[in-house]
C-alpha cells in the first residue's frame, strides 16, 4: 500500500476513534492522523486483541491492520496491550493539554500514546514517560528519541518523586492515588486516575470492574468526577489489599457518579463517602 493511501487511512482512523466518546478536538484528531502507529509497535504481523480464542495474528505486515479501534498485543503472554485508541483518546482528552505544559504518563508502554501527548504540549512543553517493564521502557526510549521534550524513565511510577505537573495520566489500574501524584499536581492540575478491583490473568476478558476519575487540584483541595467505567491492566506499585476491599464494596453499592471531592485523609464521616480507606477518601461533598 502506498504512503498516500496510508495517509488517507490514518485520517479516517483518527476520525473514527473520536466517535465512540463524542470527542471534538481538532488538535487531538490531527495528532492521531499524523502519527504512524507502526513506528511504535515494531514489525508485523502484529498480535491483535484477544477474542474468544485468544490473540490472533494480522494477515500480513501491512500497516493498514493497525488503523482500527483495536488493542494490539505488546506482551501477549501477560495480556499487556497497546490500549484501545478510542478509549486512550478519551483519557487524553480529559487532560485538556495545552502548549507548554508538563505532562506525566505513567504506564507508557511503547510510547505511542506518549507521542500523542507530546504533540499536544508542543511547542515548549515536555512529557515524563514512566514504564515499569524494563524492556518496554527501553523500546519506548528508542521510539521517542526524536521527541526532544520527552524523557523516558524505567521504574515504578507510583514510588518515584515527580516534578510539578499540569497533567498526570495513569495508564494502569490502581486502588488509589499516591501522595506523590497528588502533591505533584500544579494549581489547576489534572490527574486521570483509573480505580479498579483486583483480577488475575486467568479471569475472563475484559479484565476487571473499575472507574476513571478526573481529579483536579485547587489549592489544597481536590475536586473529583467519575468519567467512565474501565477494565485496564494493573498498576503494579499502586495497589493494596485494604483499598481493594474498600473499592470492591463501593462498586457493589454504586454511587460513583455522585462523587465530587477527593480528600487526602480517611478522617471523614462514612455517610459522606463513596469510598474511604487508608489515607484518602472520595466523597459526595
Amino acid at each position: 500500500m502506498s504512503e498516500a493511501e496510508l495517509a488517507i487511512i490514518r485520517r479516517a482512523y483518527a476520525k473514527q476513534i473520536m466517535g465512540p466518546f463524542g470527542l471534538s478536538d481538532a488538535r487531538l484528531e490531527a495528532a492521531f492522523a499524523e502519527l504512524w502507529r507502526e513506528d511504535f509497535l515494531g514489525p508485523g504481523p502484529w498480535q491483535l486483541a484477544p477474542g474468544p480464542k485468544g490473540y490472533y495474528s494480522a494477515p500480513s505486515a501491512d500497516p493498514v491492520y493497525l488503523y482500527q479501534d483495536a488493542l494490539i498485543g505488546i506482551k501477549a503472554e501477560k495480556e499487556l496491550n497497546n490500549g484501545q485508541p478510542s478509549f486512550l483518546a478519551f483519557l487524553i482528552s480529559l487532560g485538556r493539554l495545552q502548549e507548554g505544559e508538563h505532562a506525566v504518563h505513567i504506564g507508557a508502554g511503547l510510547g505511542y500514546y506518549t507521542a500523542i501527548i507530546a504533540r499536544l504540549v508542543d511547542p515548549g512543553g515536555r512529557v515524563t514517560a514512566i514504564e515499569y517493564e524494563p524492556d518496554l521502557a527501553e523500546r519506548a526510549a528508542m521510539n521517542l528519541s526524536r521527541y526532544s521534550g520527552v524523557r523516558v524513565i524505567a521504574g515504578d511510577g507510583s514510588k518515584m518523586p515527580l516534578d510539578a505537573a499540569d497533567a498526570i495520566f495513569v495508564n494502569a489500574g490502581t486502588t488509589g492515588p499516591t501522595d506523590s501524584w497528588l502533591s505533584a499536581l500544579k494549581e489547576g492540575g489534572r490527574l486521570i486516575l483509573p480505580l479498579t478491583t483486583k483480577f488475575t490473568l486467568e479471569d475472563a476478558y475484559p479484565m476487571t470492574q473499575g472507574a476513571i476519575f478526573l481529579i483536579e487540584r485547587c489549592g489544597e483541595d481536590y475536586s473529583a468526577r467519575w468519567m467512565s467505567t474501565t477494565g485496564i491492566y494493573p498498576c503494579v506499585g499502586a495497589r493494596d489489599d485494604l483499598s481493594e476491599k474498600a473499592l470492591a464494596a463501593a462498586f457493589k453499592n454504586g454511587g460513583q457518579d455522585k462523587v465530587t471531592r477527593l480528600y487526602r485523609t480517611d478522617n471523614m464521616p462514612e455517610e459522606q463517602c463513596w469510598v474511604r480507606t487508608a489515607g484518602w477518601s472520595l466523597a459526595y461533598h
